[in-house]
């Protein structure tokens, strides 16, 4: 399945892109938004893509010659936006997108890299961005070796979800006469955990305890926090920095961020309300019914 970029036009829209744009997006991915900034930048723009996934970048290569700006792609984690700037010896942007969804490419596969974010594939245990020997941790250290109250702590935590202790009760009941070693294996641990009603629902039931290994994995939270602090360092005055969120965690660091930001006068909330996306949106891509863009523009006292 080919992967669909969420708020795709409304994302450029609220970038407020010009020619000459200097423009860091801090998720790569499919390169769905890149296609649309780019053409916008023109042959004087700079495009900054980064991903944390090094097949994203391998993936994105033809935007060197299918575009004329000068296009930068790092295999970076956006947590270190400005260590990928100084490198670039570019000292601000204009315009800083980020995109916190998840390839489709990464959940079936197809990217050729298997690290156990599917639930419905029989894949190794790792849920790691990159390479698994970068992490200190992997989901299969979470699973196999931390106490029950922690992998609890981290569902419940991370994946806002009700049946934590029964799930971490029951990983710790399986892992004593064997290890977990899969994603396939993990899930249907999971399903066994909870109640019947629980199964039966649309979503499968391991979705939010896959979530949480996931986040707490990559330190995904920290490192929103860092972009979004960093992000208004690098930021131009009047430049402005655009974050699209899919679930109720990430959207709450974002929108309390920026509440931050305009109370201290660092920035303007462009929008007090989330755009979401349309109904017709909606209806062609069920997994974007959950996203949430927020814009803050750099404050700038010259205009002010």
């Amino acid at each position: 399945m080919r992967h669909i970029t969420v708020l795709q036009h409304e994302a450029t829209q609220q970038l407020n892109l010009s020619k000459g744009s200097v423009v860091v997006d801090c998720t790569l991915g499919s390169g769905g938004h890149a296609e649309e900034i780019l053409p916008i930048i023109g042959k004087t723009g700079t495009y900054i893509g980064t991903d944390a996934d090094i097949t994203a970048i391998a993936a994105n290569d033809h935007l060197h010659s299918d575009y004329e700006a000068t296009v930068q792609l790092v295999h970076s984690n956006f947590r270190d936006i400005k260590k990928v700037l100084e490198e670039l010896k570019i000292d601000s942007v204009d315009a800083i997108l980020a995109d916190l969804g998840w390839r489709m490419e990464q959940f079936d596969g197809s990217s050729g890299e298997k690290r156990g974010f599917s639930f419905k594939e029989d894949e190794p245990l790792h849920m790691t961005f990159g390479s698994p020997k970068d992490y200190l941790f992997t989901a299969y250290d979470i699973i196999n070796d931390w106490d029950e109250e922690d992998i609890a702590n981290v569902i419940f935590a991370y994946g806002e979800e009700h049946f934590s202790r029964r799930i971490a009760r029951k990983i710790v009941e399986v892992r004593k006469e064997n290890e977990i070693t899969s994603s396939l294996q993990l899930a249907e641990i999971v399903f066994q955990a909870v109640p019947g009603p629980y199964r039966r629902k649309k979503t499968h039931p391991a979705t939010k305890t896959f979530q949480a290994l996931r986040i707490a994995v990559n330190d995904e939270f920290a490192a929103l926090r860092e972009l979004l602090s960093q992000g208004m360092e690098v930021l131009k005055p009047g430049g402005k920095m655009v974050i699209i969120s899919f679930h109720s965690l990430e959207d709450r660091i974002v929108k309390h961020t920026f509440k931050e930001f305009a109370r201290d006068q660092i920035g303007i909330l462009v929008h007090k309300k989330p755009i979401e996306p349309s109904s017709q949106e909606q209806a062609e891509n069920p997994r974007a019914r959950s996203a949430k863009l927020r814009t803050i523009e750099k404050y700038n006292e010259n205009i002010a």
